[in-house]
């Protein structure tokens, strides 16, 4: 465990050949219990076994355990899988897309996070966005009358409590429409525009929102309403044409069935470090492949480098790739976790180098250790728990 800026939790696996496998099990703000779910449950169960029977290790932890799916059950068997494939790939002096069939394209798009308390500090923060290259821009803006909003400020809090957000949907929801139009007037058509609700709306109040949203064209609005209740996003689906994401806390194909089968959703959201690794997760795109849904893999501060690579070169094999979420690192975290990845103009690369392309530097990850931190939580002006 280590924490160059952000707290990241990395798996090493190594072969009695002297091969080394780095996956990633970070799940912020609950590192520890993934951390001791590896060291105290996992690893003993892998000592001894063969590296490359890939598939056959994942079944034995997903099954085996009796206890399905989770959170901290699905990142600790995602960083199993990718240190196994950055194994095999290694072997095979091959760069993992290579084994998963090649590329599909040259370079992955991505988009970027723009953000700002009011509309000069948003402008500000697009530009930003543009001048660095990035192809699409997610846009989240402060609200009137509310003290802290999602996407607009830091949202990670150290040694202490969570930080308590507040949250009215009415004012959100009367707010965001002339947002994008004031943002379409600025910077015109073409430019690729994505929104995050966070879950925070009902079926109905999300419905409302894409269909206010529809004049601005949305590339997608994402995470518009709590997606355990897959039924209803059937209501939002019927009532606006804004295309939608979904998945980021998902972590199981299950929790898509209903989404795909019915098409109900335009993007699958997970990444691979909480949807059980590159294996589970080509599956995932495979199936929605068969409902024309797109990829848009998770890709906040808090997956690490090494999870990062593995989605790139999920994303530079599979055919229905979408988007790439891309927030960067700390300069700390590119030297704690030397990469052969680039970021050139708004494109990810995942390099050649064998395996996924990723190291650990151990000697300086140990000098900056795990430091307790939460995610915030949310609340109504009246005191409720929001959903966050």
């Amino acid at each position: 465990m280590t924490s160059p800026g952000r707290n990241f939790v990395t798996l090493k696996i190594e072969t009695d050949d002297g091969v080394t496998g780095l996956g990633d099990a970070t799940l912020n703000g609950r590192e520890l219990a993934v951390a001791t779910y590896l060291s105290e449950h996992v690893v003993p169960l892998l000592t001894g076994t063969d590296p490359h029977r890939i598939e056959d290790t994942w079944q034995s932890l997903y099954r085996g355990a009796y206890w399905r799916r989770g959170p901290v059950t699905m990142a600790a068997i995602a960083a199993v899988d990718v240190a196994l494939w950055d194994i095999k790939a290694k072997v095979a002096g091959l760069p993992l897309y290579q084994l998963l069939g090649g590329k599909s394209r040259d370079r992955v798009r991505t988009y970027g996070h723009a953000h700002g308390s009011d509309m000069p500090e948003l402008f500000d923060s697009i530009n930003a966005r543009i001048a660095q290259g990035y192809p699409a821009i997610r846009v989240q803006t402060g609200i009137p009358g509310l003290r802290k909003v999602y996407g607009v400020r830091s949202t990670l809090d150290q040694g202490v409590l969570p930080v308590v957000e507040d949250w009215d949907s009415a004012a959100y929801m009367r707010h965001v429409p002339a947002v994008f139009e004031e943002v379409r007037n600025e910077f015109g058509p073409r430019l690729p525009l994505l929104h995050d609700v966070h879950h925070r709306l009902t079926p109905i109040q999300a419905a409302r929102l894409g269909r206010d949203l529809e004049p601005y064209d949305l590339f997608w609005l994402e995470d518009c309403t709590p997606a355990e209740n897959q039924d209803g996003l059937r209501l939002v689906r019927r009532n606006t044409t804004t295309p939608l994401a979904i998945g980021e806390v998902f972590n199981s194909v299950f929790d898509y069935q209903t989404l795909v089968n019915e098409q109900l959703i335009d993007y699958v959201r997970s990444s691979v470090t909480h949807f059980g690794g590159v294996t589970p997760l080509k599956k995932l795109f495979d199936f929605a492949a068969l409902h024309q849904i797109r990829s848009g893999i998770h890709g906040p501060e808090d997956i690490s480098p090494v999870g990062m690579a593995a989605g790139i070169h999920l994303d530079l094999a599979i055919h229905n790739f979408g988007i790439q979420e891309y927030s960067g690192y700390t300069d700390l975290t590119h030297e704690v976790f030397p990469h052969a990845f680039t970021f050139t103009d708004g494109y990810l690369h995942p390099g050649d180098a064998p395996g996924i392309g990723v190291e650990l530097d151990e000697q300086l990850a140990a000098a900056h250790p795990y430091a307790p931190a939460y995610l915030p939580v949310n609340r109504l002006l009246d005191g409720t728990v929001h959903d966050w």
